[in-house]
């Protein structure tokens, strides 16, 4: 016996002979596949709790900035102190109630509908449609809300074992579908144009992994990838924090933060669901 193998049978335990090393090898990938399937139980509650934590900031600061808000609508829109108060009042109660429900798993559809109605209405108010940055980031907090409503009819379906499902066309898959592309549009608008190697670094890795992710190609690999880059980036630019709240750059980092916050909660739903039917690793099965 080689000194090799003598040392080896020192160090496996004596329950585990050395001819069962390669089959535990081989079983690595079975443990790992068999983790994610118990963690894909909690993704879905941590990706809500992302998803809309843009609404919930936001919610939240129109009740500290009442005054602040209902002034501006006011004299921006010329709509007199009661319409004004009323905006805000929408606004406040209409992002932190839909917040609740999605939370909540209770009334979910009718609570993704209502803030759809929230980035209508302050899509509006706010003239967003004339800056393309806003508008794209409106767009994809859209895209969000369609993987919420995505996952609620799964949810719905799922209590009804027995009734036969609908095929590749259904609904759900292009909500899918579209709260993919959607992303797209939210990943677009956080890109750093500088001339240094790491932010073209940055924005080449970022921009292969997100259309990996709309067209559906190794897509939980690519969402789970991109979550990891998009929250090690979030924190070391976005760190509000670390401003003081007098200053305006902390709220612009501030507003910044929760929006990709949100494109998280997006790429995490996709981890958990999966990219839908319309999507090349659905369509590889038929190869």
């Amino acid at each position: 016996m080689s000194s090799f193998t003598v040392l080896l049978s020192m160090l496996v335990p004596a329950e585990m002979s050395l001819s069962s090393i390669p089959n535990a090898c081989l079983n690595v990938p079975f443990s790992l596949s068999q983790f994610l399937r118990v963690t894909k139980q909690y993704l879905p509650h941590l990706a809500r709790l992302c998803l809309i934590s843009t609404f919930l900031e936001d919610g939240i600061r129109m009740w500290f900035q009442w005054n602040e808000q209902k002034d501006y609508i006011e004299a921006t829109w010329g709509c007199g102190y009661f319409l004004a108060t009323c905006f805000v009042l929408l606004n406040l109660t209409g992002q932190l109630g839909g917040c609740v429900l999605i939370l909540s798993r209770h009334f979910v559809q009718y609570a993704c509908f209502g803030l759809f109605g929230i980035i209508a209405l302050q899509t509006v108010a706010y003239s967003i449609l004339w800056d393309i940055k806003f508008l794209m980031r409106n767009l994809a907090l859209g895209g969000g809300l369609l993987l919420l409503l995505a996952e609620s009819r799964s949810e719905g379906k799922s209590m009804f074992a027995g009734v036969p499902s609908m095929g590749e066309s259904s609904p759900k898959q292009y909500m899918q579908l579209g709260g993919r592309v959607l992303l797209v549009l939210m990943f677009m608008t956080l890109l750093h144009f500088d001339p240094s190697f790491f932010s073209i670094l940055q924005n080449m890795v970022g921009t292969a992994l997100i259309i990996l992710v709309a067209i559906g190609f190794k897509t939980k690999l690519a969402a789970l990838t991109l979550v990891i880059w998009l929250l090690a980036i979030n924190i070391y630019f976005n760190a509000f924090w670390a401003v003081p709240a007098y200053k305006p750059m902390h709220d612009f980092l501030k507003y910044d933060f929760f929006q990709t916050t949100s494109v998280i909660g997006g790429l995490l739903l996709v981890v958990a669901l999966g990219p839908g039917g319309v999507s090349m690793d659905e369509k590889k099965k038929e190869w």
